[in-house]
């Protein structure tokens, strides 16, 4: 009886050791996937960040450091590069979360009984998604040209000066940025309030509260995951974003955010060093900006 207690129990206890070999040559890939196309580009970035030019003159221009220096000198040097990056993400966040959530309230709460018009609006949302980034973003600059039948009206209206235009303005870039990544925000703000139950709006009505109050204190906070989820998806990528503000689309030299920086040094200054250090600066800031954002948002889960 002892015994075979004891071989009951060593097979029980067997168990784990197997499902857990069997879990490590699931998650062998993946790891193996990870370790080779994430991790080894970020330690060849950093490493590139601290390297120094070759002091030998030789044939490779920068040589393995730690250069410490490089993060400070960016810091400096491209400081107000660094602050327009994310006060341009801000405030295109903050438009594209305005602009989005009653789009996604009508789509999720409104449209309800009528399916067919909620699946011809999700795919009004996500059809910009067909056309490239590019492609959309050079036609906002040829309708908001200098020449453009937009900018002579506002001309003659005396909105705009005869000299003033607007492309290449601060107001241009935050609108591209704002427009190419409203469906980054309306699609999880969609989603967290389709699953809203209209029976907890229903029944604030019934105790009186008016439709604000109801919205302050049942709609937006159900609806806080897709809120928070919408503006980590267009606050990331428009942090890091070269496109809308570069001097061939909607921006200028004035206008220059850090994805524009960062390229400049790779291709056209060859600065590795800089280039580099600019872009782990990116992906630190951004990272304890997300974290204190979504611990202060009670939304821990997320991370």
């Amino acid at each position: 009886m002892a015994f075979a207690a004891f071989s009951s129990n060593v097979k029980v206890n067997a168990k784990p050791t197997k499902t857990g070999k069997v879990v490590i040559a699931l998650l062998a890939p993946g790891l193996a996937y990870l370790g080779a196309f994430f991790l080894t580009p970020l330690i060849a970035l950093i490493m590139v960040s601290l390297s120094v030019p070759d002091p030998a003159g030789g044939y490779a221009e920068y040589v393995p450091a730690l250069e410490f220096a490089n993060y400070a000198y960016v810091v400096s040097e491209y400081f107000p590069h660094i602050m327009r990056s994310f006060g341009y993400a801000l405030i295109a966040t903050v438009l594209a979360l305005i602009i989005s959530y009653p789009l996604a309230y009508f789509i999720g709460v409104k449209a309800r009984p009528w399916p067919l018009l909620q699946k011809l609006m999700l795919t009004l949302v996500i059809a910009p998604f067909f056309i490239s980034f590019l492609l959309r973003t050079l036609a906002w600059k040829q309708m908001f040209s200098n020449e453009s039948w937009i900018v002579s009206s506002l001309q003659q209206i005396g909105f705009l000066a005869s000299d003033q235009y607007v492309v290449g303005t601060p107001f241009m870039v935050i609108f591209g940025l704002t427009y190419n990544f409203i469906p980054f925000m309306t699609l999880p703000l969609y989603t967290s309030l389709e699953r809203l139950d209209i029976r907890y709006l229903e029944a604030g009505s019934d105790l009186y509260a008016s439709p604000a109050k109801v919205f302050r204190k049942v709609t937006f906070p159900l609806s806080l995951p897709g809120v928070i989820s919408g503006t980590l998806l267009t606050f990331i990528p428009i942090a890091g974003d070269y496109i809308n503000a570069s001097g061939d689309f909607l921006g200028s030299p004035e206008t220059a955010m850090m994805g524009n920086t960062i390229e400049a040094n790779y291709l056209n200054i060859n600065d590795y060093p800089s280039a580099s250090a600019l872009s782990v600066l990116l992906m630190g800031v951004i990272l304890l900006l997300v974290t204190f954002y979504v611990k202060r948002s009670g939304t821990e889960d997320l991370l």
